[in-house]
């Protein structure tokens, strides 16, 4: 008889490359940040973990204590996330989402008026009532 994988073995066995381990995490962490997906994006870290682990117990890092905060339904500290990304060899970045706020995007060396971006922001939130 055919055995047949499931969609996880087969996930797990991509995800062995870093390549395709770091942009399934990107995903995953936009996917969060656009629709508060917390559960796919510690199913995603969790899944990552497991095909990527032979690299963290290279770094020295223990692995049960990342299990530990992994298993949890709780989300990550930001030091846990962290220490995390440190034993893949990556680190978190933060970078400008694209027309979020075309006002504040600079290019080069250009210098913004944070107060006057700031009062853009404020009054597209709230509508500030006429004195």
């Amino acid at each position: 008889m055919k055995k047949y994988r499931t969609w996880h073995e087969v996930l797990v066995e991509q995800l062995t490359s870093r390549d395709e381990a770091l942009d399934y995490l990107q995903f995953a962490l936009e996917e969060y940040q656009v629709n508060g997906d917390k559960p796919f994006f510690l199913r995603a870290l969790r899944t990552v973990f497991e095909a990527q682990g032979e690299i963290v117990k290279k770094t020295g890092v223990v692995p049960e204590t990342l299990s530990e905060v992994l298993s949890s339904d709780e989300s990550p500290s930001i030091d846990a996330l962290v220490t995390i990304l440190n034993a893949f060899g990556w680190r978190l970045s933060i970078e400008p989402i694209a027309g979020a706020y075309p006002d504040l995007e600079v290019s080069g060396n250009k210098e913004v008026d944070l107060n006057a971006s700031t009062e853009k922001i404020a009054e597209s939130v709230v509508e500030v009532p006429p004195s």
